[in-house]
């Protein structure tokens, strides 16, 4: 039996550890990125992989790819980072990972627009694995632009790809598509699966499932009154 939590539970859960028990945000999300990055690096036994992009966005959930950029830079690895938005815009925890990535010398490309995606899909295609960091669990409304034309590009593209948490687009509780979702080769889901992983769309995009342990307190997750799938 898996247990399974909605968005609003996780989000709980997140905001309780972080305010209440003072576990630090930045742990949090170190673990998460950690996680990530050990799961590619399982993918990368069995392949012969050099190069990696990973598409991050704004949020939270970006920070957890910048997180995983990191480390497989220190393993030796070509890593292409990608941003939707501006680098200025980033702030709090993804902040502090992206300033990581920029003292590393690593570049940071900015998607402001699909023009300038346009210009960077050489890069992307180049790359033989994917890392996909762009929507989490607190995504709501229609994928806009564009995120939208990036994400159907990397379903077209049939690469590897390796969703942080969520497959970006797809509703967490519901497990519908919000217009466009990532259609991942494996999902690296965080403290508990997610209620839209086994419903409506979710069993189509998640791809293989591993849910991670990071680090919130185990007697705060016995309070959540779970769900479970076979």
């Amino acid at each position: 039996m898996i247990k399974q939590a909605s968005a609003k539970q996780i989000q709980k859960l997140d905001n309780i550890a972080i305010n209440k028990y003072k576990v630090d945000s930045l742990f949090l999300m170190e673990n998460a990125g950690k996680a990530v990055a050990e799961e590619v690096l399982s993918i990368l036994k069995k392949r012969k992989f050099k190069k990696i992009a990973v598409i991050c966005g704004k949020g939270n959930n970006g920070g957890d790819g910048l997180v995983a950029a990191r480390y497989l830079v220190s393993r030796g690895f070509e890593v292409k980072n990608f941003l939707i938005g501006k680098v200025k815009e980033i702030t709090s925890d993804s902040r502090a990972n992206l300033d990581i990535l920029l003292n590393l010398n690593q570049n940071i490309f900015e998607i402001l627009d699909i023009r300038t995606f346009n210009g960077y899909k050489k890069i992307i295609k180049d790359c033989e694995m994917v890392i996909d960091a762009i929507f989490g669990v607190g995504l709501k409304g229609e994928v806009k632009e564009p995120a939208k034309t990036i994400i159907n590009f990397l379903n077209r593209s049939r690469k590897v790809v390796v969703s942080v948490d969520v497959p970006s687009g797809l509703d967490a509780t519901s497990g519908l598509v919000l217009g466009a979702c990532v259609k991942a080769s494996s999902t690296v889901s965080f403290t508990l699966a997610k209620k839209g992983f086994f419903i409506n769309d979710g069993p189509k995009f998640i791809g293989k499932l591993k849910v991670v342990d990071i680090g919130i307190p185990k007697n705060l997750m016995r309070a959540v009154k779970y769900a479970t799938h076979c």
